[in-house]
Order: structure tokens, then C-alpha cells, then sequence
């Protein structure tokens, strides 16, 4: 069953590039393994007259940033970003005409599809694993809700398993450890500034 949701999936990527190629017809529309070539031609010749500016393009996650910076690569555009800037944040310089007509039209098609076919695999994955019922968590009114250290407090503690040897378990912080160590990283980013 994966298999074949795994080539349904190709299939649609495969024909989202075709579609975004422009073929001059239905019969060319048909066949997608010129469509990459197709749009290559089209980056040189708008190009000529629209030269390559500097954009700078946010990604919401970084599913989404490896598709984006796939495609640039994909038609020789060299995806960049600049020292402090977000992991998500990807740099490239392009034709404004390429980005609208294009690379965002067909990097949006590719990223829902992916976003489609990762939430059923998901959901799939956690039905038949973790447990059946995947439905939404239920909303309570407002006076039900507990506070954050209320409901910590509230919680049983976990039984203690033995840890591997070999590997250490990551620490469990409270939220006000949590906030503590914010405080004193933002301390010390202040004093490294006035320096």
C-alpha cells in the first residue's frame, strides 16, 4: 500500500513540473521528461531582460525549506542565507518574472503535496501504531484550564527505568529551570554586546 502511495505521489510531483514547464500543447503536457530543460530555457530568457535580483524567501518549517532549496538547485539557482539569519530563511538571486510565474507557483504545488501525502502517512502511522483514535484533543471551557506548574505538580511522577549504560538521558527541566536559563543567556548576550 506504501508502494503504491509512494508512486502516486511521483507521479503528481513529476506532472506539477510538467505543468509548470508551459509545453506548447495537451500531447506535450502528457510527456514531463522534458519539462525541467523547458524550464531551464525559460530562466535564460527571461533573464535577458530581467536580470537576477536578491530575494529573500521564509520557509514556515524545514520540510518546506528542503523542497524550496531542492528546486532552486534544481535550476542552477544557488540557494544561500547570511550569518544570524533564520535556518529557515533561504537567499537567492532571480529573476522577479521567474519567481511569479514559475518557481513559487511550482515550489507551492510541490510543498502541498508533499504536506498532503506526509499528513496521511502520519496519520496512518499513528492509527495503526500509537493508538486508533487520531481525532482532535477536546476543547474545555475556560475555567477547567489548569496552569502549567498546577498541572506538573498534579501529574504522578513517572515510574524510574533503569538508563542505558551507554547513553545518558536528556534532563528534565521545570518551567521556571527553563526560565531561569533564558534569563541568564539573555544576561550574558548583553554583556557580550557591551563589550
Amino acid at each position: 500500500m506504501a508502494d503504491l502511495d509512494w508512486n502516486r505521489l511521483v507521479e503528481k510531483l513529476r506532472a506539477i513540473e510538467a505543468l509548470h514547464a508551459r509545453p506548447g500543447s495537451d500531447g506535450e503536457r502528457a510527456a514531463a521528461e522534458n519539462a525541467r530543460e523547458r524550464i531551464l530555457q525559460r530562466l535564460r530568457e527571461v533573464e535577458e531582460w530581467d536580470p537576477p535580483v536578491e530575494y529573500q524567501f521564509s520557509m514556515p518549517d524545514m520540510w518546506s525549506r528542503r523542497v524550496f532549496v531542492a528546486l532552486l538547485r534544481r535550476y542552477g539557482i544557488n540557494p544561500y542565507r547570511y550569518p544570524r539569519q533564520r535556518y529557515t530563511t533561504v537567499m537567492a538571486k532571480v529573476s522577479k518574472r521567474f519567481v511569479d510565474e514559475t518557481l513559487w507557483p511550482e515550489y507551492q504545488a510541490f510543498a502541498s503535496n508533499l504536506r498532503s501525502y506526509l499528513d496521511e502517512m502520519t496519520e496512518r502511522v499513528v492509527a495503526e501504531v500509537i493508538h486508533a483514535d487520531t481525532s482532535e484533543a477536546t476543547v474545555r471551557e475556560e475555567g477547567a484550564q489548569l496552569s502549567l506548574e498546577a498541572a506538573a505538580e498534579a501529574a504522578p511522577a513517572p515510574p524510574a527505568a533503569p538508563a542505558p549504560a551507554a547513553a545518558a538521558s536528556p534532563p528534565t527541566s521545570s518551567p521556571s529551570d527553563v526560565a531561569r536559563r533564558d534569563r541568564n543567556k539573555r544576561k550574558k548576550r548583553k554583556k557580550r554586546k557591551r563589550r
